[in-house]
């Protein structure tokens, strides 16, 4: 292996332990609902725990790994991911996990930016850093792919607890990886950290998702729901006006009046504020709707995951010879369908026949997406600065997740909770409603017991998933139309070379 290709799997195994994590935390949401007694809220709070803080601290990680040198930051990064994760199979309640998992999008924030802008500067040609691109691409797919089966097997045979040890060892090799082959290289010019920004940054993404996770709780026309949606668009508003005013600012606001990196941004948050939202939903209705097991669930996760892999690398290659605008639009279009097809299944739909080929088709639609978006957006600035392009990518996908299942996992609580109190109203006692309402996998406990809980709840459950289903779609048709007419439509010369790559900086 020459030493391109050895930095290539080192970054690609480290992207791999972001995703793997993502995934497998995922497929134990069942699990902590039944042990940890948790519900729907704190389930959303576990994940999404970790994406806020991947959301609000990646644009300052990315600048900072440019400047201080991407090889340290990527281990730095890597050692406290490995930690923490060590830490989170040591605790046994909610809050601690969901602290734990703070800290965990913390590390992860730090790693990923750096990732890619290793990448950009290992490989400056154009059609070189494309197909590594795929690679690592293909790297993310694999990790969402591994990911349930790793999980699933590991709940077979053990605690939740063991989900998270899992991620240690992988961790500690991506480390020694780091350590043998990549080698330093930094941008002394990058700024000093606009401290104003990130706390704007953290407090706009921290109140939005407070607001709607919690809203199905204190209800979505409450005065506190409105405060926070009325809060949050302040805040967002300050930060812009900030950014504009900084001279160095944590984001160049003004990057997106180019189309190329506006639209791509979009295509991204889009595509990953669905695919969060589904798994998020599609692992609970394969545990408590059909009775899966945690292995078995992972298994049927897999169609997406390997067709998202594949299409990744199918994406780098159909972008430069049919253009961005062509492949985005088309990823968007098969996303959007997919899901509008996912609302329409029932209880008892056929896995091979139906759900198989809706994941195959939702998995196509992301990978096509996921590409040729990044490239992109990577296009637009010179290796240099690969750092901010490449953590406004991660920012771009980790805001998609975030508010994706912030915004899925709350209409289907929503929805979940008002259909179920209408069908078991008068039929158990009002402190048992209650606690049903706001966690499934009370319900699926209660189920056991009482009478007519579980069609019930595989109602409630479907009513609400097709709802979440029918806004992801229609955001991704709207995403699709959009991109048609905002991402430039020329194709490009593979063989061009990029831009001049700025002189990095060797250290021993």
């Amino acid at each position: 292996m020459n030493r391109p290709h050895a930095i290539l799997a080192t970054v690609c195994l480290a992207a791999l332990t972001i995703n793997l994590d993502t995934t497998i935390v995922n497929v134990a949401l069942p699990s902590l609902a039944r042990e940890l007694d948790a519900s729907t809220r704190d389930l959303l709070w576990v994940v999404d725990g970790y994406n806020l803080a991947f959301a609000a601290f990646v644009l300052a990680m990315g600048s900072l790994s440019d400047k201080f040198g991407r090889r340290p930051a990527l281990v730095l990064g890597l050692a406290s991911f490995a930690l923490t994760s060590g830490v989170a199979a040591l605790v046994d309640s909610v809050e601690a996990l969901v602290a734990l998992r703070v800290l965990m999008g913390m590390s992860a924030a730090l790693i990923f930016p750096t990732t890619l802008s290793i990448i950009s500067n290992t490989f400056p040609d154009r059609r070189e850093r494309a197909a590594a691109l795929g690679v690592w691409g293909a790297a993310v797919g694999m990790g969402v792919a591994l990911g349930p089966i790793t999980g699933g097997f590991l709940l077979e045979h053990f605690s939740w607890h063991s989900v998270f040890w899992a991620l240690v060892p992988v961790g500690l090799v991506a480390i020694a990886m780091t350590l043998a082959f990549v080698p330093e290289s930094r941008d002394p010019g990058v700024p000093a950290l606009d401290r104003t920004g990130l706390l704007l940054s953290v407090a706009t993404l921290g109140v939005l998702t407070w607001t709607i996770i919690e809203a199905p709780e204190r209800g979505w026309a409450s005065a506190a729901t409105v405060g926070g949606f009325a809060a949050a668009l302040v805040l967002a508003v300050v930060f812009v006006l900030v950014e504009r005013a900084s001279r160095h600012p944590m984001l160049d606001v003004t990057l997106f009046f180019d189309r190329r990196f506006s639209a791509a941004c979009a295509a991204v948050t889009i595509s990953f504020f669905a695919l969060f939202g589904f798994i998020f939903l599609i692992t609970q209705f394969f545990q408590f709707v059909r009775d899966y097991s945690a292995l078995q669930t992972g298994v049927r996760i897999l169609p997406v995951a390997l067709s998202i892999a594949g299409a990744s690398i199918l994406g780098a290659h159909l972008a430069p010879r049919i253009g961005t605008k062509v492949v985005v639009t088309i990823g968007l279009a098969s996303l959007g369908s997919s899901f509008l097809w996912v609302s329409t299944i029932g209880v008892d739909v056929s896995y091979a026949s139906t759900i198989v080929p809706q994941m195959v088709l939702m998995g196509l639609g992301l990978g096509l997406i996921s590409t040729p978006a990044t490239e992109s957006i990577m296009q637009v600035l010179p290796p240099a600065r690969a750092g901010v392009g490449s953590a406004v990518n991660d920012a771009s996908r980790e805001l998609g997740g975030t508010l994706g299942v912030a915004v899925v996992g709350s209409l289907f609580s929503s929805l979940y909770g008002a259909r179920l109190v209408e069908a078991l109203d008068g039929r158990l006692p009002a402190d048992l409603l209650d606690r049903a309402r706001g966690s499934v996998g009370f319900t699926d406990a209660l189920a056991a017991r009482a009478p007519g809980v579980a069609d019930a709840m595989d109602a409630a459950f479907m009513d609400g998933l097709s709802l979440a289903c029918v806004v992801i779609g229609v955001l991704c048709l709207l995403g699709s139309a959009a991109a048609w007419f905002a991402l430039p439509g020329e194709r490009y010369d593979p063989l061009a070379e990029a831009r001049p790559v700025a002189e990095t900086v060797p250290t021993s």
